[in-house]
């Protein structure tokens, strides 16, 4: 197939939407298929052919029409979150644009209170409208599922983990561990991430200084940079989380990596006792994050989703704890310290995420509505 992927994020921006639109899309091309990326001027990717759109105001519809007529596509993949696209309600109507073209949309995020927050009724009937106007959706988690299963043509397709790079070939985990300011007897705890609100960082701050007080050795790598390239309110809560570290006095207790290469995120991964993962919503398949701790195998202690996800077995392949619950966090991440089971249960859980398996099952999702 020729297939057109529409994304408002792509590298070398920073953000979970941007690196999985690059690898779903040399996925697919590796698969046999042909690729063609439009997106922000910023994009760019010597193995993808990747054409750019001045912006995504009222000019982007026509001009999107354009490029799909153009390079001759089967069919066009908007990978959708609102932030990506600066906040601008017009790609909602993209699929109207492209009448006789079939537009699928995966979303990668449904959480309407999220996505234009003053806008009320206007905000979701808008996301409803595209999902409604859209040939085809996929969506990445069982919660977003729920919401749209009732459409013609809907699918859930979870994400993979966007840290493809293997360890360093001199890796040697003394010391990494030294370099997150570990020592060997440490309880070394990996946050892997940007800065934002619903992912509790505030709450694990608070976890840490509860072990600090208990003489429990504990240190804590946050890696990765501080905020992503589309959403600018991330900024404001890092400054936050720097004046919460400093009233707890935790820095000391504290190794903040920055932004590092894929080799680096993989070897901190490595050298970590537990990475600790409380989403203020809960557990996810739409959290890459997660997925990158699931792959590398690691133990996990993470919060409670708020639905059933049946492949997440609590005890047994990760720890679940309350969200918002400093407390029952620092127990958590204790217990997690004496589970080495966690990390055999884990990796049976990577096949359910290999990037082989999803761009596998997107392109026969994409045949069923070409053919439809």
């Amino acid at each position: 197939m020729r297939i057109g992927i529409v994304t408002g994020e792509y590298p070398p921006m920073q953000g979970g939407v941007g690196a999985f639109s690059q690898i779903i899309a040399r996925t697919l091309q590796a698969q046999g298929h042909a690729i063609f990326v439009l997106a922000d001027a910023r994009a760019h990717d010597e193995g993808i052919h990747v054409d750019h759109v001045r912006g995504w105001g009222p000019g982007c519809l026509p001009a999107v029409r354009r490029w799909a007529r153009a390079q001759r596509l089967d069919i066009v993949n908007l990978q959708f979150q609102t932030a990506a696209f600066g906040m601008s309600p017009v790609v909602h109507f993209l699929p109207d644009y492209l009448r006789g073209m079939p537009l699928v949309t995966t979303f990668h995020d449904l959480r309407f209170p999220y996505l234009f927050p003053k806008a009320g009724k206007t905000r979701d009937w808008i996301v409803r409208h595209l999902a409604r106007a859209s040939a085809g959706v996929i969506v990445t988690n069982h919660e977003d599922y729920l919401r749209v299963r009732a459409l013609p043509k809907a699918a859930m397709i979870p994400i993979g983990s966007n840290i493809l790079s293997a360890l360093p070939p001199d890796f040697e985990r003394t010391a990494w561990r030294q370099q997150a300011g570990a020592q060997p007897d440490d309880f070394l705890i990996a946050y892997f991430g940007f800065m934002n609100r619903s992912k509790g960082v505030e709450t694990l701050l608070h976890s840490l200084a509860l072990l600090v007080a208990e003489n429990v050795p504990a240190k804590l790598a946050l890696i990765g940079g501080r905020t992503g390239t589309s959403d600018a309110t991330n900024a404001a809560y890092a400054d936050e989380i720097d004046a919460l570290i400093q009233k707890l006095g935790l820095s000391s207790h504290i190794c903040w990596t920055g932004f590092v290469d894929e080799r680096a995120v993989s070897a901190y991964l490595a050298a970590s006792d537990v990475v600790a993962l409380p989403f203020t919503d809960g557990a996810s398949f739409r959290r890459g994050t997660l997925m990158a701790a699931i792959q590398h195998g690691c133990a996990i202690v993470t919060t409670l989703p708020q639905v059933a996800i049946p492949e997440f077995v609590d005890g047994e392949n990760m720890l679940f704890v309350p969200v918002n619950d400093s407390r029952e966090l620092a127990a958590g991440l204790r217990r997690a310290r004496e589970m080495p089971h966690l990390r055999v249960g884990v990796k049976a859980l990577r096949a359910r995420f290999d990037w082989n398996v999803i761009a596998r099952d997107t392109a026969a999702f994409f045949g069923q509505v070409v053919n439809a």
